[in-house]
């Protein structure tokens, strides 16, 4: 009990009074480190697919795109609820009820893992094909999600479990449990696609066996978490713990089944309006799954930062230090600022060079992939506000408020564009979504957080 009242202390030392600026570092950096792997576990395969299979690969890889975001979601759904409700708890001194959100976390995002497995071997054709793939590209999908199905229980726990551990004040951890799962898919992709020749195959068994490694190794860490021990008393589910824990990870999760949902609205548009253009059905979807996925990358370090600043948000909101908080998430937003408007020359000055990554194409392939990156990711320099607001809104306890914030681009705005601008401009509309989407979300995201922040200088005025 000494121990444990040490390492409590410990924490509430660190989280609650140490500077902002080297808290933001400890916890962010190994965040983006762990978002960046989870993103390359995707555009890896699709850089040696599309090396090795070409543009109907490519394509096949942005069918099957859904699937990831749906493990992701699930990761997310009860990673960051059980961390922020773990950290909540800790800053009010609850330390016996702390535990049992890492415990409950941790069972949750195995059987939901587990649960989508079983859904995507019994249903995969019919799933694909609502997914928006061509014919020529089907057989290609399914070779390739039929096997990286296996991997999904270890998936969506390496994604959630990465919050546990940074809970527990581990962030390196983190950081070692995504990137070593990645390195092993790399390696492993080279030797399976090239050296054996196994194709979609071949990429699919590499990402398979780095989840499996990067997932039992969270499994071990949690056997022997450091901050409160985890018991089997923890990890039995209790559906009242369950709600509150999904409640605070309902808006990073809402924002991946948003984009999911878009991705599937987005294929199947593509595939019509593509089959009425020179590009065709298959080439519009490959471009598209590139463009998304190299945004992912660098979207990706944004929620990282956004991410990082959560154990300081939650600790320091449940200990009634509001200062500390909106200091948190200024930072959190400046440095995601930065790297946002960095993404944005590189897409508009380098596409062709992007797109070479992934392989050559036609011009058609060429032509529409450099107005894909220059228009529908326009905004990029303004898409750092959105995640990090709605981190923000569940780091403090907020969920509705992050939810909607997370719905406004992709569901709000994002969704009726793409029904809407097709229809009168053809193709060319759907270019135009994005950065549509992306302005008017931003918008939305900083009236909201201005208002939050109006409410702890209040609250700060009625402590003092």
């Amino acid at each position: 009990m000494g121990e444990n009242s040490n390492n409590t202390a410990s924490r509430r030392e660190v989280l609650g009074t140490a500077p902002i600026g080297g808290l933001m570092f400890k916890f962010a950096v190994p965040s983006i480190i762990a978002m960046l792997v989870s993103a390359l576990y995707n555009i890896v395969d699709q850089i040696f697919i599309g090396q090795a299979v070409g543009t109907l690969g490519n394509a096949a890889t942005n069918i099957a795109f859904p699937l990831a975001m749906s493990c992701t979601a699930l990761g997310l759904l009860f990673g960051i609820g059980g961390a922020a409700n773990f950290n909540l708890n800790m800053g009010r001194r609850e330390y016996d009820k702390a535990p049992y959100f890492i415990g409950n976390a941790s069972s949750m995002l195995v059987i939901c893992g587990t649960l989508l497995f079983i859904i995507t071997e019994c249903f995969l054709r019919p799933m694909l094909k609502a997914f928006g793939s061509p014919e020529d590209v089907l057989p290609l999908a399914i070779e390739y999600v039929r096997i990286i199905a296996i991997g999904f229980p270890f998936l969506v726990l390496t994604i959630g479990g990465g919050h546990l551990l940074r809970a527990d004040g581990s962030p390196n951890m983190t950081m070692f449990v995504s990137l070593s799962g990645a390195v092993i898919n790399t390696v492993l992709d080279a030797l399976f696609v090239f050296g054996f020749g196994w194709g979609m195959s071949g990429a699919a068994w590499a990402t398979v066996i780095g989840q499996v490694f990067s997932g039992i190794i969270v499994i071990i860490y949690v056997a022997h978490y450091k901050t409160v021990p985890i018991k089997k008393e923890h990890l039995i589910p209790k559906w009242e713990l369950v709600i509150e824990t999904a409640a605070l990870g309902v808006a990073s999760c809402a924002n991946q089944l948003a984009m999911m949902v878009v991705t599937i609205v987005l294929n199947n548009s593509l595939k019509h309006y593509g089959a009425m253009s020179v590009y065709g059905q298959s080439v519009p979807i490959a471009v598209a799954g590139i463009v998304m996925k190299v945004n992912q990358i660098f979207f990706s370090i944004v929620i990282g930062i956004a991410q990082g600043s959560q154990p300081i948000e939650s600790f320091n909101y449940g200990a009634a230090q509001y200062k500390r908080v909106k200091e948190t998430f200024i930072l959190a937003l400046k440095a995601a600022a930065v790297i946002s408007i960095a993404s944005f020359f590189l897409f508009q000055l380098c596409p062709k060079m992007l797109l070479n990554i992934f392989g050559d194409g036609s011009n058609e392939y060429f032509e529409l992939g450099i107005k894909f990156f220059k228009i529908f990711l326009f905004f990029t320099w303004a898409n750092c506000i959105q995640p990090v607001t709605s981190q923000f809104f569940a780091s403090v306890g907020k969920p509705l408020k992050g939810m909607f914030v997370s719905l406004t681009r992709q569901i709000i705005f994002f969704l009726p564009a793409l029904v809407v601008l097709p229809m009168i401009f053809g193709i060319e509309g759907v270019l135009y979504v994005g950065p549509i989407a992306d302005l008017l979300a931003a918008i939305v995201a900083a009236l909201m957080v201005a208002g939050e922040f109006k409410d702890m200088t209040d609250k700060e005025k009625a402590l003092s």
